[in-house]
């Protein structure tokens, strides 16, 4: 882990802390620490909950990255939210996430990935707005999006459109909505019951809903996310 994700085992249940004291940005160093957090959990939990900060959950990838052009930094950050996301759709535990806050890309995905998100009734947004800021979306993200979200909202979500936590439960992103006061208590206790489960029948069944979708994103990172593609994508810009 890094000073900025948190981890701590209570009973049966991981929580995941991601809180840089800003914007939880996702650069490399946080999606480290937040695959490292997983590896304990694998081995030591029945269920894991991630959460953000008091009013963000994250403001998504580092734009730093992107704005100083290195194909093999861009690459790297890209590579590990991309596994990451993957893993967490995957993951042989149930995945519940706090979303307390704003949660753009690479927030958002981490949302989608989940097996369940609760979320705070409060003035934010949540959406995929790479289109808006000049970026075309990720094919493994499309297919994130396409697998979880209401068919209705796709296409809206998929071209920038960042929806308020109304909108977002009856989008897909959101399972719940609470207080903010209440939003720990409300997902450790929705961890506990996914934990309560039998985990051998969650792993298959998860596997049998996911399994296609699980196949079509990792076809999408291993083709789109290559140095190969970001040394041509910085070499035709500018």
């Amino acid at each position: 882990m890094t000073k900025f994700v948190t981890y701590e085992l209570s009973g049966e249940i991981a929580r995941i802390g991601i809180d840089d004291g800003k914007r939880n940005v996702m650069n490399e160093r946080m999606l480290a620490g937040l695959h490292q957090a997983l590896d304990h959990a694998e081995q030591e939990a029945r269920a894991v909950l991630v959460a953000g900060r008091e009013g963000i959950f994250s403001a998504g990838f580092d734009l730093q990255v992107f704005a100083r052009r290195d194909p093999q930094e861009i690459h790297a950050m890209m590579r590990l939210g991309a596994e990451l996301a993957l893993r967490l759709f995957s993951f042989p535990l149930p995945v519940v996430v706090a979303c307390t806050g704003h949660a753009y890309p690479m927030g958002a995905f981490l949302i989608l990935a989940s097996d369940y998100c609760v979320g705070t009734d409060g003035p934010y947004q949540i959406g995929l707005n790479e289109v808006a800021i000049g970026i075309a979306i990720p094919a493994f993200a499309i297919e994130l999006a396409r697998t979880t979200l209401a068919p209705h909202f796709f296409n809206r979500i998929v071209t920038g459109e960042l929806l308020d936590p109304d909108d977002a439960q009856r989008a897909g992103y959101l399972d719940r909505l609470v207080a903010a006061a209440d939003i720990d208590v409300v997902a450790k206790a929705r961890a506990a019951d996914l934990a309560s489960h039998d985990l051998a029948a969650f792993r298959l069944t998860k596997s049998r809903v996911r399994g296609e979708a699980t196949a079509r994103i990792r076809r999408a990172i291993d083709d789109e996310i290559t140095i190969e593609n970001y040394r041509q994508l910085t070499s035709n810009k500018g």
